[in-house]
């Protein structure tokens, strides 16, 4: 596989699917009452409003990155912790949903050049025996699913600030909030960057992702 070809299609998906998943904490904060992300900007696709330099950078070296948090107010929600819940979940659903997406058109492909996805796959990314056109276009699904699978379930993670410890605040009794708030901010970014660098996260997310993609391939 061409490595240059690899980040310059990874950048794209990147930043659509990282936008997506940050509208769509916005939008359903949005619809249980919460004018706060529509009032700073951030109901939008447009990647400007949601990058993070962190982040990307992991995206970049990772291939897991994040944007900057979407700004909610749980007050106006008829049910705080519940809402906020809510609109966790809706961030690493809208991957899900991004990768069932792109299986969908890689199914497609598949089916017009009379090949399984995975005979497809195993033609164009792995022998690139195929066209070009036909060799960028599985390379850029193909990259979709399994970025949006890794975001999906990396954010999954009951790690403080991803969206998994704030859908678990949502389960949990309210008394075990306290122990999820004092990793907010960079103490639970210096955790998850540590994680990274040993490879733990990795280790985590992908034999989970492998499971989604041989379900949707």
């Amino acid at each position: 596989m061409n490595d240059v070809v690899y980040y310059i299609l990874l950048i794209p998906i990147g930043l659509l699917s990282i936008s997506f998943h940050e509208y769509m904490h916005g939008k359903v904060s949005h619809m249980l009452g919460d004018p706060t992300p529509a009032l700073m900007g951030r109901l939008t696709l447009n990647p400007l409003a949601h990058l993070e330099p962190m982040g990307i950078l992991a995206l970049i070296i990772f291939k897991v990155g994040w944007a900057k948090p979407v700004p909610v107010n749980p007050g106006y929600y008829k049910n705080p912790r519940k809402g906020l819940m809510y609109v966790s979940l809706a961030g690493p659903a809208s991957n899900f949903l991004l990768a069932i997406f792109f299986a969908g058109l890689l199914r497609f492909f598949a089916l017009a050049n009379n090949l399984t996805t995975m005979e497809l796959v195993y033609y164009t990314i792995i022998t690139e025996r195929s066209s070009n056109f036909l060799y960028l276009i599985t390379l850029l699904l193909f990259l979709g699913i399994n970025l949006n699978l890794a975001l999906a379930i990396f954010n999954l993670l009951p790690l403080p600030p991803l969206d998994g410890s704030k859908i678990l605040m949502g389960i949990l009794p309210p008394r075990f909030s306290r122990y999820f708030y004092k990793l907010e901010g960079p103490v639970g970014i210096l955790i998850i960057l540590a994680l990274f660098y040993f490879d733990i996260i990795g280790k985590i997310i992908s034999p989970i992702a492998g499971f989604f993609l041989n379900i949707l391939l």
